[in-house]
Order: C-alpha cells, then sequence, then structure tokens
C-alpha cells in the first residue's frame, strides 16, 4: 500500500493540472448577452466559483439544473456541458437530498452509527470538490473569457483601432490562462474552508454541533443565491468578503483537510489491520498544547535523551521545524474512533489517526508513557456501562 500511494497521489496531482486546461479548451463558448456587460459577468463568475466551493455537489447540481431548465429547446439542451445534463445533476440533487436526511436523523441517533456516514460524506465532498475544481469552475471561467472576448470588436470599433484589425484576434486563450487558474485558486482557498466543517463533524460527538454546522454553510450558500437574483454585484461583494475569510483561515483549514483526509483513508482501508508501530518515528497530529505548533498539524514523533520530540513540516513542504516535549505524565487515550495522547493535566497533546486503533498499547510501550485507559466517546460508554451494570451491580452485590 506504501508503494502505491505516492503513484495515486501523482495521478491527483498531473489530473489537477492536465484536466483544468482540457476543460477550458473543451468549453463551448458563450452567447454574448445585450444585457449584461462583462463587468456583471464577471461579478456573477465570482459568485459562482464561490458558491460551488461551499457545497461542490449541490452547487455544481444546482447550476446545471438552472441551465438545463432555462435552455431554449432540446437543441441547447444537448449543447450544455455535462454537469448540465439531466443524467448528472439529477443524481447529484438526489445525494444532497439523502446526506440532509443524514443530518436531520443525526441529532438523534447515536454517534456510533452516525460516525461512518458522515466520513463517506467526507470522502463525497473531496471527490465532488475535485470534480468542481477540475472541469465546473475551468467551464465558468473559460465562459466569461469568451464573454470578455465578444464584446472586443465592439470596443475596438469605438476606438478605432478596428483599422488595425485587432477585433479579428482571438485572445480568449491568453483570457483562459489568466482567469481560469485565478478561479481555481479561489475555489480551493474558499473549498477548504467549507470542506473544514466537515472534519469538525468528524471531531464531533453530538448530532446536534453536526446540524447547526450544516445549517450555517447552508444558510450562507443560500444567502448567496438569494442575493445573486437580486443583484449580482451584492452577491458578488459577499462573496469577496467570503473568500477574505477564507483566505485568513487557510491554514487552519488545510490542517483540518489533511487530518480528514488521513481519518477517512485509515478508517475505510483499515489501516489498522496492517499498521505497526515505528521504534522511534511515527506520524502524528498535534493537539493544542504544544508552544508555537498550531493544532493538527501532521508531524513526526520521536525519542530523544530529554523526552520527546515533535517534527514537522509547516503546509507539507516548508523547512522543518522541531519542538521538545515533555514525555512526564503523557498518557495514551483510547477513544471509539481514533486514540489521542493526554498530558498530566488531561490535555490533548497529540491526536493519533484510526490506524492507531488497537495500537495503544504498543505505542505507550514504545514511548515509555503512563497507562492507557479510555477517553472520548470510549469513556462514556464505560461510564454508562459502570453505571448500569458492570462494577456497579458488582458494589451493590459486595
Amino acid at each position: 500500500m506504501k508503494r502505491i500511494a505516492p503513484l495515486v497521489l501523482l495521478a491527483l496531482f498531473v489530473g489537477l493540472i492536465i484536466t483544468p486546461l482540457w476543460a477550458a479548451d473543451a468549453a463551448p463558448a458563450a452567447a454574448p448577452s445585450s444585457n449584461h456587460g462583462p463587468g456583471a459577468a464577471v461579478a456573477a463568475s465570482i459568485t459562482t466559483v464561490t458558491g460551488m466551493a461551499i457545497s461542490p455537489l449541490l452547487g455544481a447540481g444546482g447550476l446545471g439544473a438552472y441551465q438545463y431548465i432555462t435552455a431554449k429547446d432540446e437543441a441547447a439542451r444537448a449543447a450544455l456541458p455535462w454537469y448540465a445534463q439531466i443524467r448528472f445533476w439529477l443524481p447529484a440533487l438526489g445525494l444532497v437530498g439523502v446526506v440532509a436526511a443524514k443530518d436531520s436523523l443525526g441529532a438523534v441517533v447515536p454517534p456510533g452509527f452516525k460516525k461512518p456516514l458522515d466520513v463517506l460524506e467526507t470522502i463525497e465532498n473531496k471527490a465532488s470538490g475535485l470534480v468542481a475544481a477540475g472541469a465546473v469552475v475551468p467551464f465558468t471561467m473559460s465562459t466569461l473569457s469568451n464573454l470578455i472576448t465578444a464584446q472586443a470588436p465592439t470596443a475596438a470599433h469605438h476606438t478605432g483601432l478596428a483599422m488595425l484589425q485587432f477585433g479579428a484576434i482571438d485572445f480568449s486563450w491568453l483570457l483562459n490562462i489568466l482567469t481560469v487558474p485565478f478561479g481555481i485558486a479561489v475555489f480551493v482557498v474558499v473549498w477548504m474552508a467549507s470542506h473544514a466543517i466537515n472534519v469538525l463533524i468528524l471531531l464531533s460527538p453530538w448530532g446536534a454541533i453536526d446540524a447547526a454546522l450544516k445549517g450555517a454553510r447552508t444558510a450562507l450558500l443560500g444567502l448567496l443565491t438569494l442575493t445573486a437574483t437580486m443583484n449580482p454585484w451584492i452577491s458578488a461583494a459577499l462573496s469577496l468578503v467570503v473568500i477574505l475569510v477564507a483566505y485568513l483561515v487557510a491554514g487552519w483549514a488545510f490542517r483540518l483537510t489533511v487530518f480528514g483526509t488521513l481519518f477517512s483513508w485509515d478508517f475505510f482501508t483499515l489501516r489498522r489491520a496492517r499498521f505497526k508501530v515505528a521504534a522511534n518515528d511515527n506520524k502524528v497530529f498535534s493537539g493544542g498544547n504544544l508552544p508555537e505548533v498550531p493544532t493538527r498539524t501532521y508531524g513526526r514523533l520521536r525519542k530523544t535523551e530529554t523526552g520527546l520530540s515533535f517534527t514537522y513540516k509547516p503546509w507539507l513542504v516548508l523547512p522543518e521545524k522541531t519542538v521538545n516535549v515533555p514525555a512526564a505524565g503523557l498518557i495514551v487515550g483510547k477513544g471509539l474512533f481514533f486514540s489521542t495522547m493526554l498530558n498530566a493535566g488531561n490535555e490533548t497533546q497529540f491526536l493519533l489517526p484510526p490506524r492507531y486503533r488497537g495500537h495503544e498499547e504498543q505505542l505507550a510501550a514504545t514511548y515509555g508513557l503512563g497507562a492507557v485507559r479510555p477517553a472520548g466517546l470510549r469513556k462514556a460508554w464505560s461510564a454508562m456501562k459502570e453505571l448500569f451494570g458492570g462494577g456497579a451491580a458488582k458494589t451493590q452485590v459486595v
């Protein structure tokens, strides 16, 4: 599996580079509108990309359904891009409905039943985000480029440049080079901030919190859609606020995205069944109590002569940094879905990916830590067992 993972990552990286360029060339030219100039088209494109990044599957399905319904005739519908065909947007919106039903029931079902569905939704959000970033967003930005270049002959005529036949030059390829990467960059930044909600739901043990997070995201998407129908400039201004906020929390969202990716990978590939604790170099995530280390930073935990050290690369590619961690008082907290390492004050020092489930005792022995004890949902379950049976029953008998 370790040999396959780099190949998968390489294929995804190449796909993210090639697919947008292919989609930009394959995008159909949009007919210029006489009622809206390039400025309004830019505002509408910003809103479209931002809304799609907030919820890729709902955004792509909703945009496709809108284009399909508003098409003039069957010939126009046949010429629409793939995401505007009924064979895509109808199942996409159906899946959105299933997810909404799952979230509605999530507040009343036990976390143990809902958590695997949350992991599935996190994977779906990643997959739909890749599709939107690689195809739908380039279609949108390329349509904007075609609309702008369609205005060029008129502008040239009014400025006298038509005598030089500048209007006959097709600048759409240049605009695609400029606008498509910009659109994808905006999409990625906003998508990471939105995707962080899915990862927070993975960490949350309570369905009511999940519903509140999803409700806030859906309300924001609805507000963008509502303002877009009223005035494209208002929705564009709101989109710029969303983009700015997403940019400011990009580091936090990136770390959550990495955590959610490894969580989902370990969970569905049953990584713990083939995982072995290394003798002195194990990959973990930082908690919120390491000095000068952001929460959920991915790195390596090592033994040193004075205790432990945590080595990490900011953004996974920048120069390495190392912080020393006192080993005294550290214990392993055994959770239901993932475990943690806690300090003497019961504060989380490190988060352990699901691959460590079932290997907590070996990890504690490797680093010379204290005893393993229940934590999180498992601790709550142990308390319930003690209250209604087991230890409580034995005490009563004695």
